[in-house]
């Protein structure tokens, strides 16, 4: 199991990173970021220090634990230049916080956060086929979401990814422990969403080769 959206309680999340990475270690996961919510306002506070838990974590833990920050509501003007800072602070995975129906996002923020290189585009909601394409030509990951109300465009999502060969990711965007999924839970949320067990496959593959390449 690989996990690229999580929480801790350096944004909205329940646990400490230790408690965070302990909790899916016990689910047999392989890997997991934190990506914690962030603008301009903290995001120098957030990703140095889980890349500071992570590199103290990682000598002793079997799942691996990648510093990352989901880039949350902000202007899509500022989507480049606060990915780039992501990535000189040491983040290894950047999430997009895209545009869910169930919160006011900007409008083009999709867009803004692909033509930025983000790595997830999280929860993408009425993704449009053009920004579909655009992902699928840039490599980056159409989040699949098992969170309630960020997963009612799930199909959606999983159709356009899937008519424009764009690749995806299934995450929990878990806050607390009772938000982390099983493999059979994840294996059901890519199902509901129209996935074939081919296809999730595919998910797993594209997810643990993300991890590969950001870890080394």
């Amino acid at each position: 199991m690989i996990d690229l959206h999580t929480h801790s309680l350096f944004s909205d999340g329940e646990l400490v990173p230790a408690e965070h990475v302990r909790r899916v270690e016990m689910l047999d996961y392989a890997a997991i970021a934190i990506t914690d919510h962030a603008d301009s306002s903290n995001i120098d506070f957030i990703v140095p220090r889980i890349v500071k838990v992570a590199a103290d974590l990682n000598r002793y833990c079997k799942t691996r634990l990648l510093p990352g920050i989901e880039l949350t509501h902000v202007p899509p003007e500022m989507f480049m230049e606060l990915t780039r800072k992501a990535l000189e602070l040491g983040a290894k995975i950047v999430v997009a916080h895209g545009e869910t129906p169930v919160e006011p996002v900007r409008p083009g923020t999709n867009r803004a956060a692909l033509e930025a290189d983000v790595d997830v585009l999280a929860h993408p909601g009425f993704i449009t086929k053009e920004d579909a394409e655009l992902a699928a030509a840039k490599g980056i990951l159409l989040e699949i979401s098992g969170r309630k109300g960020h997963s009612l465009t799930n199909g959606h999502v999983a159709a356009m990814a899937r008519a424009a060969g764009a690749k995806m990711a299934v995450n929990a965007d878990a806050h607390g422990p009772g938000d982390f999924l099983s493999a059979g839970m994840a294996e059901i949320v890519a199902l509901g969403a129209g996935l074939s067990p081919a296809e999730y496959a595919k998910v797993r593959a594209d997810m643990a080769a993300l991890v590969a390449r950001v870890s080394g």
